[in-house]
């Protein structure tokens, strides 16, 4: 019984390749810009106290602020950045904007430089990169009407303008940015995933006409070939060989294809193969010329039931014929040839749909990377050549 290669199994599915990139990135550099942002922000603010800031105030809320930057960064690093995240981040940043007349000194908050503006475009560009649009620009509007609240408090309204104009840019910006990352990812995604998916209904095709044609090679190799000799007369009367070629048909088509031995397999001798094979066929009159020669298993498997396709043929088609099945490992590989003195045929007349030639030789060869060569002719006998070049 020929051994059938078990077919590669399907590729695994992964889920949103490209969006989990994008999920990490979105989830690592705003992290890193959190804490960045904290700590810097923490060692600027302690360094200018002069009035109005009042150190009662600005040191609970550096530590604060101080504390958040860690955390937010230990649990975006560990388990993402969720809703409750950004909106803690939202509040602690409004608050802090808000606080402004007492955080931040006057001659230090115009230009758009002081801590407090540096922590707010962090926080806005954040929210943005790590929510979606409905709720990231409204988180972006309050940070910036803290912001608005606080300078103005603070007596200046220039700055207020200044960095609500800042604010509102990077909110739109990143916003917009974030969108079409998102959008041009989930296309690749769903790209990616209709291709898994063609691929795997092309896995599954291939095994299934795989199948279909090893059953076919099966069904042709024995009882197909066993009803023909019938048909033409070579069966005369009770015969206990006929009787033992039924049942081993049988036991063929009855044995369950559960992936056997592949090419890379073995190696297992093929000339006690090949002997194996002329013993199936005791009312065929063969010559033996077998070489000793080691393959594959699968390969082995491929060859012998190749040679008895051919040897089946001559059989089937040439009965009382003379046959030789011959093997000899050459520079190439592992050659084996069947031949024999019969009427011979012209193999371009051979019908498409006949599956002797084309899967049970042909077709069985190419599996295991071999191939095979019918040379007849009407009146000249008929050589078929099998040949394999994994023998070195």
């Amino acid at each position: 019984m020929p051994a059938v290669a078990t077919p590669s199994a399907p590729p695994p599915t992964l889920d949103n390749p490209a969006g989990g990139a994008l999920s990490l990135i979105f989830t690592t550099l705003p992290a890193l810009l959190r804490l960045t942002c904290g700590l810097v922000g923490a060692a600027v603010a302690l360094s200018v106290r002069t009035p109005p800031v009042e150190p009662a105030v600005l040191l609970p809320v550096v530590a604060a602020l101080t504390g958040w930057s860690l955390w937010y960064a230990y649990r975006a690093l560990t388990e993402g950045i969720g809703p409750v995240l950004v909106a803690g981040d939202v509040a602690v940043t409004a608050t802090a904007c808000v606080l402004i007349p007492v955080l931040v000194a006057p001659e230090v908050l115009p230009g758009e430089g002081s801590w407090i503006a540096v922590l707010a475009s962090t926080t806005v560009i954040n929210t943005q990169a790590t929510a979606s649009a409905r709720w990231s620009i409204p988180a972006g509007l309050l940070v910036i009407i803290a912001y608005v609240v606080g300078t103005q408090a603070a007596g200046n309204p220039t700055e207020a303008r200044a960095h609500t104009a800042t604010l509102l840019a990077q909110t739109l910006c990143t916003a917009m940015m974030a969108a079409v990352m998102r959008r041009r990812i989930g296309r690749a995604d769903r790209a990616f995933a209709e291709h898994q998916r063609l691929t795997r209904e092309a896995l599954v095709a291939r095994a299934a006409r795989d199948a279909e044609r090893q059953h076919n090679r099966d069904l042709h190799d024995t009882v197909l070939g066993t009803l023909t000799m019938v048909g033409q007369g070579a069966v005369a009367g009770p015969s206990a060989i006929f009787r033992d070629r039924c049942v081993a048909d049988l036991r063929t088509l009855g044995t369950p294809h559960d992936g056997g031995p592949v090419a890379g397999d073995g190696p297992v001798p093929l000339d006690a193969r090949l002997s194996a094979v002329a013993g199936r066929l005791p009312e065929l009159a063969m010559r033996l010329d077998l070489a000793p020669c080691a393959v594959p298993a699968g390969v082995a498997d491929a060859i012998s039931e190749s040679a008895y396709a051919a040897l089946s043929n001559v059989l089937r088609h040439a009965p009382g014929v003379a046959a030789t099945l011959r093997l000899s490992p050459d520079a190439i590989g592992v050659v084996v040839e069947v031949v024999d003195d019969g009427p011979g045929f012209d193999p371009a007349t051979v019908p498409p749909h006949r599956y002797g030639l084309r899967e049970s030789i042909r077709g069985r060869m190419a599996t295991v990377g071999g191939r095979a060569e019918v040379c007849s002719a009407i009146g000249a006998g008929t050589r078929i050549r099998l040949e394999w070049p994994g023998v070195g």
